[in-house]
């Protein structure tokens, strides 16, 4: 079996990112998670905007995280995602952060996210986007 594509994304701590410990408050790594998941999906797949033309979003309906280590404002952080189990109706996005100046894991978990209508009910995947996922 092939190694899965990992999608890599930049970020840099501001410091409002940070809590009166001067450290990354721990919600916010939820952002950086979108933040990989939303590149990935960017470059490799197809943009959200798309998908939203298309009737369909993709919330978060489970995630989970595992923290190793703290980040500080100014760190450079690499975020990386990559796509886990596809269903018919969802999908996991595994993440790592990791700092940078260090190549230190900070930050283990994943998400899952539906494809719902604007009515928030279950739609399968359209073709485009499950392909696209499943070739990751």
């Amino acid at each position: 079996m092939s190694e899965p594509f990992i999608h890599r994304c930049p970020y840099r701590v501001l410091y409002g990112d940070t809590d009166a410990g001067g450290v990354v408050y721990y919600a916010n790594y939820l952002r950086y998670f979108e933040q990989g998941r939303t590149e990935l999906m960017r470059d490799q797949v197809m943009p959200y905007s798309d998908l939203e033309g298309q009737g369909i979003i993709m919330p978060v309906v489970e995630c989970q995280a595992r923290y190793k280590a703290s980040a500080r404002y100014d760190d450079l952080l690499r975020i990386e995602t990559t796509v886990g189990l596809v269903k018919p109706v969802s999908c996991r996005f595994d993440y790592r952060i990791i700092r940078e100046a260090d190549n230190k894991l900070l930050v283990l978990g994943h998400t899952v996210n539906a494809a719902v209508d604007r009515n928030g009910k279950l739609v399968r995947f359209p073709k485009e986007l499950r392909d696209g996922l499943l070739s990751l």
